[in-house]
């Protein structure tokens, strides 16, 4: 179907849509069962067998798998079975984990995917695009990605860019008229927008004609598996170190079967340790455990209102030395309420709630409620509106800026209804933009009388105003020099100021439906609006902590400066001897000189969205990590330029959230600072499991291979080395992915980027716990082989006991870089649980007859413990006792 072909109206009847009221819900969901999903195909998820089977492709897991048929084929059976069911339990707890975090990834797509305003059933409802459906009555405005094929209604100086259709960068102009071509080329389709190009200006009301794979970006795109996984630089670091220990691998197994050989050992048993090593060496685990651990971290920041887009933000947010933060609705409730008007020198005061139409205006204590160019300010305040209201439970919801339903909730308590407003024909508009700064309206009256209303920043409609209107209704000669002093005293009590003028025009002027700014000149000055916006009750606490962690909070606002300065007071983020920098200054400063003062800048007033761009390659010119926030689409070539770009969820447009990292869904500063403290945990935890897997993994091999070198018989045997690596290393390690945060995590400077995996002693540390671990393990087989030097399995069992035992202890060590008994073991159930269940089971391998046959264990006496314990123990508590610094 050529939609662009039809009309409007023929266009509403073939899809029999009700353009007022939208479709019912029973029809959505009939057409959904129709038309399917408003979703583009990508490539299919890879099947559970083959994510199973592919647990087994690593190189050293086909090692182990040869030697398990080496072991079959020379009649050991027993050991046989035992490593083969090690390796499969080892690929189950991969395959549970990977789908686990794919799982994890998907739900996370789910939640960033794209949002629409669609009408249904009389009211407008906000839902995700996908669940558009042909016939759907669609709005769409600046910032929007298009949510589906959509033949336009009404548009309001609609743009979009369409490079990704048509390759042309230039955005298109839309229109309503059909155009009676043939084959008509997409560019040229200007009554149609297409699904996934970008609003770049304008707003504007469409029907949708075509969804999924059925429309122009369907037929033509094959677009990648958005779900695939991208491998942050922790886990390529990771992959580093892996390559690196293949290379140990071979050269200690290499050694250990020589030396073993050497002292006259089995080829085969030394074959088979020499196998063992190298799995104790790898720790297959870890990039399995890292993703887990990543995933998980996403989903704690979900119930944090911070959705993660991409992994490697977690890692970055632990750097995070400067937030620059928008004003509205971030540090502030963005709760519009508009408390003080001023009209031809009177300031009237307004009060009750934000979200009721009950309230008083007063002027001198003096009830103001009939007076006529109040009610006229208000009416034009209503109509220069892109808001609209609906009521809930007796209160107010706005739906659109906060600032414009503030101006219709103040006009409702002057009992100016929709009624009133309906009576003016709405000849043109042009909508509020981060650079034009105002909102332009031409009306018609019902007597053909024609008013041009601009509303927006004062000193954007001060300079277009010749006169004013005075609170008795005279008009005399603007007096600007008394509007901008009260522009300041509302400015310097924290209030967001908008000014409001007038024209009436002749009828016969057309240019007004061609340009609205060629006749914005010689206005009328009508007032100023005064809205409060208090600071969010968390933010001043939220900064502080920030602060004490080292990191910079910058406010960036497009208020008037000392509005700004207010907030920033209020909120301690300003101290007295801070510099507050305004847009016409920062055009002023090249890029080297805003760089050498911008240390000292609080806060940016009266800046628009490019200017962020530069502010933010200043503060990285100094070398820190910048988490930059934005709504608009203007503010998303900063948030992509910016180390962790921040979206907003409720107020911030669909291209801003695909630049960002991370999503707001509650628009608070406050949970900015929470994902960092998550981010730096996240972190911090991986670093504590792979200091716990390394550690561990270093006993094992010092053990083995010094009783190599002492020409002593394997103090392990290769089905208990496969044990350890799986149930003692995994459990506990995956446990300390979920550590909570420490109380100090807030209180340390920012993690330097550029720093290693093994930075801050992690190396150290892993080799000097390691070694010790291996060695009270060595000594304890010694003790008592020494003494019973017949009973080869009883000194395997206290060996293998006490190594257990060791790491299980060291585990609560790695909690910490201040020592083990910085942390109550019980803040951590998860750690407790897991050291408990490897615990129970090393008793049932030691205990029941049935597996001391399989892992070469016997009984253990209360002697036996007694040594174990103490031994064990030994490498922790030499190590782990509290210090001031980590």
């Amino acid at each position: 179907m050529d939609w662009y072909k039809l009309p409007v109206s023929e266009v509403k009847r073939r899809l029999d849509v009700n353009e007022e009221e939208g479709m019912e819900h029973e029809e959505v969901e009939r057409r959904r069962q129709l038309y399917g999903k408003n979703q583009l195909t990508g490539s299919k998820r890879m099947p559970m067998w083959l994510v199973f089977l592919k647990q087994f492709q690593d190189f050293l897991v086909m090692i182990l798998l040869a030697a398990t048929l080496i072991a079959g084929l020379l009649g050991e059976y027993i050991d046989a079975l035992a490593i083969m069911l090690i390796v499969l339990l080892n690929g189950v707890i991969g395959f549970v984990q990977e789908n686990k975090a794919e799982k994890s990834l998907e739900k996370l797509k789910q939640l960033s995917a794209p949002n629409m305003r669609v009408l249904r059933h009389g009211e407008w409802l906000t839902l995700p695009a996908e669940e558009a459906v042909v016939g759907d009555i669609v709005r769409i405005t600046a910032g929007d990605r298009v949510p589906a094929d959509l033949r336009m209604l009404q548009v309001n100086s609609l743009e979009t860019e369409e490079s990704m259709l048509t390759g042309e960068s230039l955005p298109v102009a839309k229109s309503t008229a059909s155009i009676k071509k043939e084959k008509l080329a997409l560019q040229d389709q200007k009554n149609l927008a297409f699904k996934s190009t970008l609003v770049t200006k304008g707003l504007g009301r469409g029907i949708v004609v075509q969804t999924g794979m059925q429309t122009e970006i369907g037929k033509i795109a094959t677009l990648m598996d958005e779900t695939s996984h991208v491998a942050t630089p922790l886990e390529m670091k990771l992959k580093e170190l892996g390559k690196i220990l293949i290379y140990v691998v071979f050269a200690l197994t290499t050694l250990t079967v020589a030396i073993g050989i050497y002292h006259g050992q089995l080829m085969y048993d030394m074959f088979l340790a020499g196998v063992s090593l190298a799995v104790a060496v790898i720790p297959e685990g870890l990039p399995a455990i890292v993703t887990v651990a990543l995933s998980l971290g996403v989903q704690r920041m979900i119930k944090r209102k911070a959705i993660v887009r991409k992994l490697s933000a977690i890692e970055t947010l632990g750097s995070t030395s400067v937030i620059c933060t928008d004003k509205t609705g971030t540090i502030t409730e963005n709760k519009m309420t508009v408390s003080e008007l001023f009209i031809g020198n009177e300031l009237i005061t307004v009060s009750g709630a934000g979200d009721s139409a009950v309230g008083q205006f007063r002027r001198n204590k003096q009830d103001v409620h009939e007076n006529k160019t109040l009610a006229k300010m208000l009416l034009y305040g209503s109509l220069c509106n892109g808001a609209t209201l609906k009521v809930k439970k007796g209160k107010y919801l706005v739906d659109g800026d906060p600032t414009d339903g503030a101006l219709l909730i103040a006009a409702r308590k002057l009992n100016i209804s929709q009624h009133q407003t309906s009576q003016f024909r709405l000849l043109h508009s042009t909508p509020f933009d981060s650079i034009r700064k105002r909102m332009s309206l031409l009306v018609e009256t019902m007597e053909g009388d024609r008013y041009l209303i601009v509303k927006g920043a004062p000193e954007i409609i001060l300079p277009r105003c010749k006169r004013a209107v005075h609170f008795d209704g005279r008009e005399t000669l603007l007096n600007k020099e008394a509007i901008t002093e009260q522009m300041d005293r509302m400015a310097k009590r924290a209030l967001r100021v908008i000014a409001i003028s007038v024209k009436k025009l002749k009828s016969s002027d057309n240019r007004s439906l061609k340009d609205l700014a060629t006749l914005e000149k010689e206005l009328t000055f009508i007032g100023l609006y005064g809205l409060q916006d208090p600071p969010r009750k968390n933010v001043k606490r939220a900064i502080k902590e920030c602060r004490q962690a080292g990191i910079k909070t910058v406010m960036i606002t497009g208020d008037h400066k000392n509005t700004a300065i207010a907030i920033g007071k209020q909120v301690g983020l300003y101290k007295p001897n801070d510099l507050v920098l305004e847009g016409h200054e920062l055009n002023d400063y090249s890029l080297d000189k805003l760089a050498s003062v911008i240390e000292r800048v609080s806060i940016f007033a009266r800046v628009t969205p490019e200017h962020k761009l530069k502010i933010v390659q200043a503060f990285q010119q100094n070398d820190h990590v910048v988490a930059m926030t934005g709504d608009g689409v203007n503010d998303a070539p900063a948030i992509k330029a910016s180390n962790i770009g921040i979206s907003m969820g409720i107020s911030g447009s669909d291209v801003t959230k695909e630049a960002s990292s991370l999503i707001l869904l509650d628009d608070n500063f406050h949970t900015i600072k929470e994902a960092i403290r998550e981010g730096r945990n996240i972190y911090e935890n991986i670093r504590k499991f792979i200091r716990y897997l390394l550690a561990s993994n270093v006993g094992e091999i010092f053990v083995m291979l010094v009783a190599m070198l002492l020409a002593l018989p394997l103090p392990l045997v290769p089905v208990q080395i496969l044990w350890v690596n799986l149930i003692t290393d995994g459990l506990p390690a995956m446990a300390l992915g979920l550590d909570p945060p420490e109380r100090n995590v807030m209180k340390e400077q920012p993690r330097n980027p550029r720093e290693g995996i093994f930075s801050r002693g992690l190396g150290f540390k892993i080799m000097t716990r390691g070694l010790l671990i291996g060695l009270v393990s060595l000594i304890a087989f010694i003790v008592v082989y020494k003494q019973y030097p017949d009973d080869l399995s009883y000194a395997r069992s206290v060996a293998f006991t006490t190594l257990v035992l060791a790491q299980l202890i060291h585990v609560f060590d790695c909690r910490s870089e201040r020592g083990l008994f910085a942390r109550s073991p019980f803040s951590n159930v998860y750690l407790l649980l897991a050291v408990l269940s490897s615990f129970i089971l090393l008793l049932i391998v030691i205990y029941l007859p049935s597996l001391q046959t399989i892992f070469h264990t016997t009984y253990l006496t209360i002697y036996d413990w007694l040594l174990i314990i103490a031994l064990s123990a030994l490498p922790t508590l030499l190590f782990s006792f509290p210090k001031n610094k980590p």
